[in-house]
């Protein structure tokens, strides 16, 4: 099993815009000092719910302070972004940083986002799976060209190749997916899943086996969809204490709070309706479905997930409180309380 840090950089009440990023830093130092596998970290716009607006820059910072741990970004939407630009950005990390980074993508959702960067809904509602493709197109090949909806261009040199240290090969990608097309889509190109932390087992377990049946239906080798399978990562939220009680009552002190103006700012390009999440029962339902309490209870809910889903590899939100010394310190318990439990 592989446990990482998931960092959203949310703008808790009461905090400015600095607090958050500084604390994701914290966080990813403290990662690689307590031995975590990964950190993985987010990207939003115009929300309070998380202030870095560039994963693969913040990737780029977190890559350039440490040494050994591996960084993916959770992820980079592609409707705001030209699969060119971030496949070249996705190969010089890859590059300079002998392998560790992971480029995660998704399609966001319908926020005016898409307006300020020109997407339109277009680019969110159909334009995905050309966008992924020309990605995975520049972080493969020698020379790209483009001739379809969104993005058409001659015949130009990839440089840097990805693959330009010593044939390591293509970056890894995983796709964030939220539903059955987000699925397909990632089977299709036998490209592992990032499934998202309000999902319990029981749903993770069936977009699990829709994703072997398309990427088997797609014509991939058996060989080759296990062990792309091996690369899907479970988000979830950790908070370790002495006990379950305080666990809870530290995430139900600050996450609420955090949920209502963070979720609540979002704004739709269109005007279309999109119902919010109660913030409390929204904290209530990640507390009872991920590791939050004493280490063996957190453990035996990791092993559990990954018994029950296949996935063994978690990124799981270690800033619950909101606070730089308790994200920190929590850090350090999921490192040296919990994964013992799990060898």
């Amino acid at each position: 099993m592989r446990v990482g840090a998931f960092l959203l950089g949310g703008q808790f009440p009461g905090q400015g815009q600095a607090e958050p990023l500084e604390r994701m830093v914290a966080a990813a130092d403290e990662a690689e000092r307590a031995g975590l596998d990964a950190v993985w970290l987010a990207e939003h716009h115009f929300v309070p719910y998380g202030v870095c607006p560039s994963a693969v820059t913040l990737a780029a910072l977190v890559l350039g302070r440490t040494r050994r741990i591996g960084v993916g970004t959770a992820v980079s939407v592609l409707p705001n972004a030209h699969p060119v630009a971030l496949g070249e950005q996705t190969a010089l990390l890859h590059l300079t940083s002998g392998g560790r980074f992971t480029l995660g993508v998704g399609r966001g959702g319908p926020w005016v986002d898409l307006e300020v960067f020109g997407g339109g809904v277009t680019a969110y509602e159909e334009g995905f799976a050309e966008s992924v493709d020309l990605l995975l197109r520049w972080l493969r090949e020698s020379r790209v060209g483009a001739d379809g909806r969104r993005f058409r261009f001659r015949d130009v040199p990839v440089v840097p190749r990805a693959d330009a240290a010593g044939g390591a090969g293509a970056p890894p990608v995983v796709v964030a997916c939220t539903s059955a097309a987000t699925v397909r889509a990632a089977a299709e190109r036998a490209l592992p899943m990032l499934v998202g932390m309000h999902c319990g087992d029981e749903e993770k377990a069936e977009m699990v086996g829709l994703w072997r049946r398309e990427a088997l239906a797609a014509g991939h080798p058996v060989e080759v969809v296990e062990e792309v399978a091996g690369g899907h990562v479970s988000a979830g939220v950790a908070q370790v204490e002495d006990s379950r009680a305080e666990a809870v009552r530290a995430l139900e002190k600050a996450m609420p709070g955090w949920f209502r103006t963070g979720l609540g700012a979002h704004v739709t390009v269109d005007g279309r309706e999109r119902p919010m999440r109660d913030p409390f029962a929204y904290t209530e339902l990640l507390c009872g479905l991920h590791p939050v309490g004493p280490a063996r209870l957190c453990a035996d809910r990791l092993l559990a997930t990954a018994e029950r889903t296949g996935i063994g590899r978690f990124a799981l939100l270690v800033e619950g409180t909101g606070e730089l010394a308790a994200t920190r310190l929590n850090v350090r318990r999921l490192a040296e309380d919990v994964l013992p439990l799990l060898r």
